[in-house]
């Protein structure tokens, strides 16, 4: 029968199946984090429209192509595109910034934009970000950065390459502003209706515009790093010999300007071509203004945020390893209906032991149970009869080598059962060592 529901274009299910794969990822994430003073925040999956037209910017593509906004009575309401501007607005809301400086926040929430899906691009995805207020050193910059690089490190990725650049502070914009206004006033014919709004109000937008014409006539635009004042210049400048120290290389690439209107100053990309045309996994940078844009007293600050489906993706492409999926422990397998109780206490017991435990809850014949138990991946199994319950003793398999261990019923099950459970741990981590040797 088909299916009369299905899910909506542009999400995905994250089954059982894959999960590991994302604790992989969420895990080594908020210990690289918090190895560099960073604690976690969970703001509202939606928000008043109003904060993301003031940050993100009114002529940027997600404002003005990719919310999703309803009305609701006489609010008006946006799921979010991204996570730097609620995460501020909670910032200011919760009186984080009242506290020692620098605040530090890192955040793994679902965000939403209405685009075309394709792979590593859907319209809800996932996001690993931080983002650090109360700097406005370029040690701040390099920091950030340093814990992107760390962060790409530790999942096992290869091949991924740093972008940077400065976009600069509201003076140097001014000039190159006028400078971008009077090269695309040449051919503004030729650009898409989007980005003739965007000539007069946000000339900037016109780099970042994803049509293939509006890209072919920028690719020779005046470069911002031509207009940078000496403040900028000499940020950038910093940032740059810091990097350097930290040994991490980048390459300065001009065309970077992000997508949201926030940004000054430090902008940068961590990039793949693994994954194809979506090879952005990492985008982050400084956003000195927003702080005060949105009702505080001027504050410098800076994050990032990376895609976790483009990093499994450029994880999977690279065969990076990913934790092992925790299996059950013990498999219980009654026998008959006077055993079932017993199966129920013994289960009850090594959960409250921090046991993985299963037992037979389908009325299968002992047959079915093993080839259960064997599908589930478990370690031990237990067949408990009327012959076990009458001597208080039973079987206990290793499924990985057949192996049968005499085993007590009573209170001393419990022990017994974590004396062997050590031994094959210990013996699995002995054998790895043997091979790494």
């Amino acid at each position: 029968m088909a299916l009369k529901i299905t899910r909506p274009q542009g999400t995905e299910d994250i089954t059982p199946k894959n999960i590991n794969k994302w604790y992989t990822v969420e895990e080594i994430a908020r210990e690289t984090a918090m190895c560099f003073g960073f604690k976690e925040i969970r703001i509202p999956t939606f928000e008043n429209t109003e904060l993301f037209l003031r940050s993100v910017g009114e002529t940027t593509d997600v404002v003005q192509k990719e919310m999703y906004t309803v009305k609701a009575k006489e609010t008006e309401f946006t799921l979010r595109p991204e996570g730097t501007a609620g995460t501020i607005r909670a910032m200011l809301q919760n009186g984080m910034l009242n506290d020692a400086l620098p605040q530090r926040a890192f955040y793994i929430l679902s965000c939403f934009r209405h685009e075309r899906p394709q792979a590593g691009r859907l319209r809800e995805f996932h996001q690993f970000g931080l983002e650090m207020a109360g700097s406005g050193s370029p040690a701040a910059d390099a920091e950030v950065i340093s814990l992107a690089k760390t962060l790409l490190d530790r999942l096992g990725l290869r091949n991924i390459a740093l972008n940077i650049n400065s976009i600069g502070c509201p003076k140097c914009r001014c000039e190159y502003h006028k400078a971008l206004r009077s090269y695309f006033a040449k051919r503004e014919d030729e650009l898409c209706d989007t980005c003739k709004t965007r000539l007069e109000k946000n000339p900037m937008r016109i780099l970042d515009c994803k049509s293939p014409v509006c890209g072919e006539i920028a690719e020779n635009a005046p470069v911002i790093l031509d207009y940078l004042c000496n403040e900028c210049s000499e940020h950038f400048e910093t940032l740059k010999k810091y990097l350097n120290n930290l040994s991490i290389e980048f390459t300065v690439n001009p065309k970077i300007v992000r997508g949201l209107d926030y940004y000054t100053k430090t902008v940068f990309e961590f990039v793949t071509t693994d994954i194809g045309a979506q090879g952005t996994v990492c985008g982050g940078g400084r956003y000195d203004g927003l702080i005060e844009q949105l009702g505080g007293a001027a504050t410098p600050a800076l994050g990032f945020a990376m895609g976790i489906e483009r990093i499994l993706l450029t994880m999977e492409s690279q065969g990076c390893q990913f934790m092992e999926e925790k299996t059950c422990d013990l498999y219980i397998a009654p026998m008959d209906a006077s055993a079932a109780d017993m199966a129920m206490n013994i289960a009850q017991k090594l959960r409250s032991d921090g046991y993985h435990a299963e037992y037979d809850v389908m009325n299968r014949g002992i047959k079915a149970q093993m080839k259960y138990a064997n599908k589930i991946g478990a370690k031990f199994v237990l067949v408990v009869g009327g012959n076990e319950l009458e001597s208080g003793c039973a079987k206990l398999k290793l499924m990985e080598t057949g192996e049968q261990f005499d085993i007590h019923l009573d209170d001393r099950f419990a022990k017994e059962f974590e004396d062997l459970a050590i031994r094959y741990m210990f013996n699995d981590i002995f054998e790895e060592f043997e091979e790494e040797k």
